[in-house]
């Protein structure tokens, strides 16, 4: 949550957010001032995520579904988009980054969490999960309207990449 710079206010969307783990995490950040979408593809974990914002009391969490081709997001709605190991999954990333630089409001970050994919160094599950590495990633996301902005390199198997929303 620290290193992705999410601030009290904030609408944050959670790209590929599985459990709700993370989003949880978001939401108490933000606090009652801010807003966290929890997006994901698969239906059960979008009723797990609404299930369990109800039951703990997370009233500025919502759970969206999305489709394989859009997050589903209101346009200019959200501050900070993040994904974390899921930016691989992405079937028509031209498409989901395109629906995320809609959803994003101006001057809004795309942080991008994912496996550092380099044959002869990462893991076999790596190299044969993850469809692209850093350089590919980076491309597209430039290509789609984003501007590199950062980057982290503290965690083991994955780097952190942030972007901003260009005009």
């Amino acid at each position: 949550v620290d290193a992705v710079d999410v601030f009290r206010g904030a609408d944050v969307a959670d790209i590929g957010a599985g459990t709700g783990f993370i989003a949880r995490m978001f939401a108490d950040r933000v606090g009652d001032l801010g807003q966290v979408y929890a997006v994901d593809l698969m239906p059960y974990f979008v009723s797990h995520i609404r299930d369990g914002a109800i039951a703990n009391g997370y009233a500025n969490l919502v759970a969206v579904q999305c489709t394989e081709r859009s997050v589903e997001l209101p346009a200019n709605s959200v501050d900070i988009v993040f994904t974390c190991d899921t930016y691989h999954h992405f079937e028509y990333p031209s498409d989901s980054l395109a629906s995320i630089w809609n959803a994003l409001r101006p001057g809004g970050r795309l942080v991008v969490v994912d496996f550092i994919r380099i044959p002869g160094v990462s893991r076999p599950f790596v190299l044969g999960h993850v469809h692209a590495g850093e350089e590919v990633v980076t491309r597209e996301i430039q290509e789609a309207g984003f501007e590199k902005i950062g980057e982290d390199r503290f965690l083991q198997e994955n780097y952190i990449l942030h972007f901003r929303k260009r005009f």
